[in-house]
């Protein structure tokens, strides 16, 4: 059994984690991808890698810059 690091600072976190390896409640990562279908999987990814292009492909070179324009002053409005 591999022996797992455990965050230094955190006693709550350090205290989780141990109750996860005696319990052996922490799911791997094994675990919740084999209840997917793969062919599900393939196919929502595919729609993705295309959907911004063709959306892009779409919208006027403004339509595209005053998008832009408001994603940056979202940004630089959250900062502190």
């Amino acid at each position: 059994m591999k022996k797992k690091k455990h965050p230094a600072k955190d006693i709550n976190v350090i205290a989780k984690n141990i109750v996860d390896l005696a319990t052996d409640e922490n799911p791997t990562e094994e675990e919740s991808s084999s209840s997917k279908n793969p062919h599900a999987v393939a196919l929502g990814r595919l729609g993705g890698q295309r959907g911004g292009k063709a959306r892009a492909d779409k919208l006027s070179p403004e339509e595209r810059s005053n998008i832009a324009k408001k994603a940056a002053a979202a940004r630089w409005s959250n900062k502190k």
